[in-house]
């Protein structure tokens, strides 16, 4: 048997791997030779869609989420810091509230790029996690030390924005890797870190904001991403091991020939809905804790904010499981159409606290568990070429990026006009 036929296949963040394929992986072998008396070496992959390993991957996937979009999804709490305390308070209010879109959009968009990049630099997706970890921290002690908006957006916004793309890329690359016919909820489960996060840091910052000023409160959440980051990249790890590249070795080209989903109705349709979907729920997640410290108070507005997040774990993991059962389409519908009903008749009428919880609670679980049907959407985009799943998927993500800039300065927009309207049912008096 030639050694080159049975090698482990390497690392491609494009793939989406067939189940078939998986499980003949789980017994492929590299032979140095087939000579009597040559020595062996085996090398037996973990089991897919369950295993220690798997499921470690998995869990620091979600501790991952939380630490990346966590702190992304609470920007609303340090923008009603930043606009009502020095040195931002006499800054433009567009400039500010540009800050925590920017960072998103970056996170969002750099998928396709980086889908790229670990095509043809396979071997080296771990070290860029341990940078980005490295980065992520130093952006946010660098931005305590800020006392213009520009470097904030610098700082807070790109810095951070950069740093959370290398974190969270490379796990919903490899997701396919270790998870096939659970793979719906397996990313249910690690999207849910956006949801735990949401919950826990809305508290955590209005706390330390309150009592240590913003300088600090960046200080110390850059010690703690960089705690728990790094226990979650220890867990994050390929299947199967990239292939190591010698010096002067060809690399696969930098953009993949025949990207066939580009030239798919379906992949478009995908595209257009994620972008659509995100431009209602950006908005909603920036000026959702803005809007309640109108008729409430200020913790009133964490609290809502933190109820908004982490009403989207439930969401997230019953979406993803479902999209493993159910023909994806119809879910995306059901979220869609449930959330569009809640902003007209919840939010469109909220002139008491009660009415504004139940509409953070309806909306953010189904609107914030809608990412959990982008396996299923990007796969059968990518079809007949499953392997480029991956890509499909940060394809779709770039225009969830846009939106994340788009939506909220419409929205900024559209609030400043509607202060010289008079009050009423859906004339919201921020």
């Amino acid at each position: 048997m030639d050694s080159e036929s049975t090698s482990i296949r390497p690392l491609n963040p494009h793939s989406d791997i067939e189940l078939t394929t998986l499980e003949q992986q789980r017994s492929d072998i590299s032979l140095s030779s087939e000579q009597p008396g040559a020595s062996v070496n085996v090398q037996e992959l973990p089991p897919v869609d369950e295993g220690r390993k798997a499921w470690i991957f998995c869990l620091s996937g979600l501790l991952l989420e939380t630490m990346v979009w966590g702190f992304g999804f609470s920007y609303g709490i340090f923008q009603a810091y930043y606009t009502s305390h020095p040195p931002f308070d006499k800054a433009s209010h567009i400039a500010v509230a540009a800050v925590g879109p920017t960072a998103l959009a970056i996170e969002y968009g750099a998928g396709i790029f980086l889908a790229f990049v670990y095509g043809r630099y396979p071997d080296h997706m771990k070290k860029s996690m341990w940078f980005g970890l490295v980065l992520n921290s130093m952006s946010l002690i660098l931005s305590s030390f800020v006392n213009q908006v520009w470097l904030l957006i610098a700082l807070q916004g790109v810095g951070l924005g950069i740093a959370g793309s290398l974190l969270y890329w490379p796990v919903i690359f490899l997701v396919s890797e270790w998870f096939v016919q659970r793979k719906g909820l397996a990313s249910g489960i690690i999207f849910a870190g956006s949801g735990i996060g949401g919950f826990i840091f809305p508290l955590i910052v209005n706390a330390l904001m309150d009592s240590l000023g913003h300088r600090w409160t960046l200080r110390i959440l850059a010690a703690i991403q960089a705690v728990f980051g790094g226990i979650a990249l220890v867990g994050v790890c390929p299947r199967i091991p990239p292939i190591k590249y010698r010096r002067g070795q060809r690399r696969p080209q930098f953009i993949p020939p025949r990207l066939q989903f580009f030239s798919r109705k379906v992949f478009w349709t995908f595209a257009t809905t994620t972008f659509l979907q995100a431009m209602s729920y950006f908005p909603v997640s920036l000026y959702i804790a803005v809007f309640t410290a109108t008729i409430s108070s200020p913790l009133s507005a964490t609290i809502v904010l933190s109820m908004f997040n982490s009403s989207g774990v439930v969401g997230q993991i019953l979406i993803g499981y479902l999209s493993d059962r159910f023909p994806y389409p119809w879910i995306m519908f059901g979220s869609t159409m449930g959330s569009a009903i809640a902003a007209f008749l919840l939010w469109g009428f909220a002139d008491t606290l009660a009415r504004v919880f139940a509409f953070a609670i309806i909306f953010g679980g189904l609107s914030g568990g809608f990412s959990s049907v982008t396996f299923a959407a990007a796969t059968d985009a990518a079809n007949p070429n499953p392997e480029q799943a991956g890509m499909a998927a940060s394809a779709a993500t770039l225009g969830k990026g846009i939106a994340a800039v788009m939506g909220p300065i419409i929205s900024g927009v559209l609030l400043e006009a509607g202060k010289s309207v008079s009050s009423g049912p859906y004339v919201l008096q921020f």
